[in-house]
């Protein structure tokens, strides 16, 4: 029985082939009507340029996650000018993994390419990141943000010990400052499509499956409209979900934790046993034993919260529910041109 999984058929290294098998843009959104056509606009310039410098042919995967405005209906009626026009409606709000999933899914070209739908992610950059697919090679091309000084000392300080901790003991390490704004090759695509789990953390799983990978640092652009709708305790809640889907750093923690709470324990009956024998001293007791039961005590209930982390991931998995539910779905293909190869028409037509 054959445990692995065999990509190597859809290496496309070479332009041709890469073109032939064209780019799938996955934007997740989440209530970005007021700014969604504009960033369609700019998707459509940079449609007609890859189709004149690589000879791509790009849809566009729009997934509403769940949005309480108009951006469906916006969605709904944007043009399909120069690029083809997808729209997946998830039933509710099932967060930003599982439209990222949505997206992956339902993609109908070769490769794909996932950007944020808030405006955020400079669609100018993703000619950089096509060409090393195409001209170099690379598998995945993933961006960073170049720095942080414009964010709090706080916000950075908490990045830097998320990284640390996530990385810590992996063989797969997953790049400081990452975001979800890349670029993976049709093998790189067919291989994420391929693991199986529910609680899915893309940045590390896009490390994870290995290949050749590209560092593209870029800043990111300002918000065109509204506010991030995440908030701190939000990112403390994906942090959390991310450590937890991904590593078992936070279990290692733990019994280190354990470890040298052990230790110190011994060693303070060591200097008790000490005064007693030595000194003939008697050690009151009553401060050191509440202050040895309390931190005992929380130290315990912080591994119990930490085991059932995970406990709950398990029986999220057992479940094995499905990680979206799709309530609508819409296509528009840009009218196919007489120099459309066919084997790409057919395909199309037949989707």
């Amino acid at each position: 029985m054959m445990l692995g999984a065999d990509v190597s058929d859809l290496s496309t290294e070479a332009t041709g082939a890469a073109a032939r098998l064209g780019l799938s843009i996955v934007v997740p959104m989440l209530n970005e009507a007021a700014g969604l056509p504009r960033l369609h606009e700019r998707l459509d310039t940079l449609g007609r340029r890859l189709k004149d410098s690589f000879g791509l042919r790009t849809e566009i995967v729009y997934v509403d996650d769940g949005s309480t405005d108009d951006t469906l209906a916006v969605a709904t009626r944007l043009p399909s000018k120069s690029v083809d026009v997808q729209v997946v409606s998830l039933s509710r709000n099932f967060g930003k993994e599982a439209a990222l999933m949505a997206g992956l899914d339902h993609a109908r070209r070769g490769a794909v390419l996932f950007m944020d739908g808030d405006g955020q992610h400079p669609p100018d950059l993703v000619e950089t990141l096509v060409g090393y697919w195409i001209r170099d090679g690379y598998d995945v091309v993933y961006t960073a943000k170049a720095h942080r000084k414009n964010e709090p000392a706080l916000r950075r300080l908490s990045a830097l010990g998320f990284y640390m901790l996530m990385n810590w003991g992996a063989r797969a390490k997953i790049p400081a400052d990452a975001s979800d704004f890349r670029l993976l090759s049709p093998r790189a695509a067919a291989a994420l499509r391929q693991l199986p789990e529910r609680n899915r953390f893309f940045k590390g799983l896009a490390s994870w499956i290995g290949f050749r990978q590209k560092r593209v640092d870029y800043e990111p652009d300002p918000r065109a409209h509204g506010s991030t709708s995440f908030s701190a305790a939000r990112l403390i809640g994906l942090s959390i979900e991310g450590l937890t889907s991904f590593s078992v750093a936070p279990l290692r923690v733990a019994s280190l934790l354990g470890a040298l709470l052990a230790l110190a324990s011994f060693l303070f009956g060591l200097s008790i046993l000490w005064e007693t024998l030595v000194d003939g001293k008697t050690t009151p007791g009553y401060a050191s034993l509440i202050v040895g039961v309390m931190t005992i005590g929380g130290v315990q209930l912080l591994m119990i919260g930490i085991v059932g982390e995970y406990i709950g991931k398990i029986l999220s998995e057992l479940k094995q529910r499905p990680i979206y539910f799709v309530a609508e779905r819409s296509i528009k293909d840009v009218q196919a041109t007489p120099e459309a190869a066919p084997s790409e028409t057919a395909r199309t037509a037949a989707e």
